[in-house]
């Protein structure tokens, strides 16, 4: 599977962005797919995650600010964010698997074997 993310930018703290990730090379239907952003100094970490399986989850910090969506016809994985904080800084990345994962394991990187490239998210104060 190969991703390419786009649509961050630099906002406001309130703001909203929409992220996309388009990914091609194997059925999208069968990957699950997450986000993940890591800020300067810090370690990649978790924001959400959409499987056909397991549904959908997100970090505390984002729960009821972001939501995260999948068109399946057009192969592209969606993350809207809302009322931003400039703790949400960082470079996000969209990745996605294909091996089965337990639950309680999605929110790790090492359950996803493909990686966009990232984009930028700078919020302002």
């Amino acid at each position: 599977v190969q991703l390419q993310a786009s649509g961050g930018g630099l906002v406001q703290a309130g703001g909203s962005l929409r992220l996309s990730c388009a990914a091609s090379g194997r059925t999208f239907r069968d990957v699950h797919m997450g986000w993940f952003r890591q800020a300067p100094g810090k370690e990649r970490e978790f924001v959400a995650l959409n499987s056909r399986s397991q549904g959908t989850r997100y970090a505390d910090s984002v729960k009821g600010r972001f939501t995260i969506s999948r068109d399946y016809a057009g192969n592209i994985l969606y993350l809207q964010m809302s009322r931003l904080e400039p703790e949400d800084t960082a470079v996000y990345y969209c990745a996605g698997g294909s091996r089965r994962i337990t639950y309680s394991a999605l929110i790790s990187t090492t359950a996803y074997d493909y990686w966009g490239q990232g984009t930028q998210v700078t919020v302002s104060s």
